[in-house]
């Protein structure tokens, strides 16, 4: 075992040799290959390559080299595309702030029964009135930056629940096809995190009609990764245990304290408002989602047509199946 796996249980060093293809032997050699692929980028600022952070990257893709450096790539490029998101890219900026205390995201105090870190989010709790999904997004990529230091979860992983109870159809319709791209990019194409599973429950009729925008835009792997419970809470307890769940998901757990996460992150800071003047944080996030455009899905060059959402059976979310399968 190298200095770089001195963070991993017997178990975990078990599970990244026979599930990652991890090597300690070839490692170092592993990371050198990837960091030798960085001169055929030059149109690409690489601000970090320490053996350490190029790891991760080789977890996320199971030490397959080139596939390991252009998620490293993507990740830089996603950065260098949308600078605006990460200029007070830190927890005590106020959009991000106001995100992390509204729950966005939430983490869990216990792991799975397979060691991933559970996250989740209330998607009511959204405030359109003092952040924007911009910043949620921030806020949840600034907390995955500081969750994947953990090389524990570097290899075991996460699970996302998303409890769509009291979303709005007049939320819903903020989720507009650019800024469901910009999400898809940064959670599934530019960030070295390995997804498990990413749960819906108590979606609305509407957020399968979203859900269809996006699905042609995911990875294979990416939807099989997906469960539509509605809510049979049961179908997700097979796959979460209630034990570890709080008590919004049926579980055995009190209910989630929305702000345990945001306090890990802002300490002392959680409860100093004073720089939250929403003229100057909203403006910022607004313009990066009025500019952006969403190249990457022609299919869907404009909100969800409410006249087609309105149209569809409210009963349809009962005739779907959910996907109940992991590969």
């Amino acid at each position: 075992m190298t200095h770089l796996q001195a963070g991993l249980s017997p178990e975990t060093l078990e599970k990244a040799r026979l599930e990652l293809n991890e090597n300690p032997d070839t490692l170092h050699q592993d990371i050198q290959e990837v960091r030798d692929m960085v001169i055929t980028r030059p149109d690409i600022g690489f601000l970090r390559t320490d053996d350490a952070f190029i790891l991760r990257f080789l977890r996320a893709r199971k030490f397959q080299h080139f596939e390991a450096f252009r998620l490293l790539a993507q990740y830089f490029e996603y950065r260098q595309q949308n600078l605006d998101m990460f200029k007070s890219f830190k927890a005590t900026d106020p959009g991000i702030k106001q995100a992390l205390k509204d729950g966005f995201p939430g983490g869990l105090a216990n792991l799975d029964h397979y060691g991933r870190k559970i996250l989740v989010l209330f998607a009511a709790n959204w405030d359109q009135s003092r952040y924007t999904l911009v910043d949620i997004l921030r806020a949840i990529l600034l907390s995955l930056e500081a969750m994947i230091e953990d090389p524990e979860l570097q290899v075991n992983g996460f699970v996302l629940i998303i409890d769509w109870s009291n979303f709005t159809f007049k939320q819903a319709s903020k989720l507009t096809p650019s800024m469901l791209r910009l999400a898809i990019e940064g959670l599934q194409d530019s960030f070295p995190a390995r997804f498990g599973g990413i749960h819906f429950v108590n979606q609305p009729w509407y957020i399968h009609a979203l859900y269809t925008v996006i699905r042609p835009f995911l990875k294979e792997k990416t939807r099989k990764r997906i469960f539509l419970h509605g809510n049979n809470l049961n179908s997700l307890h097979q796959l979460i245990h209630p034990e570890i769940l709080p008590s919004e998901f049926g579980g055995m757990l009190p209910p989630y304290d929305m702000g345990t996460w945001a306090r890990t992150l802002l300490d002392h800071e959680y409860d100093d408002d004073s720089e939250c003047n929403t003229d100057s944080y909203n403006t910022p996030a607004k313009d990066i989602e009025k500019d952006l455009s969403p190249k990457s899905m022609k299919r869907s060059q404009s909100v969800v047509d409410p006249g087609v959402l309105k149209r569809m059976d409210k009963n349809e979310e009962e005739n779907m199946q959910p996907l109940l399968s992991l590969d």
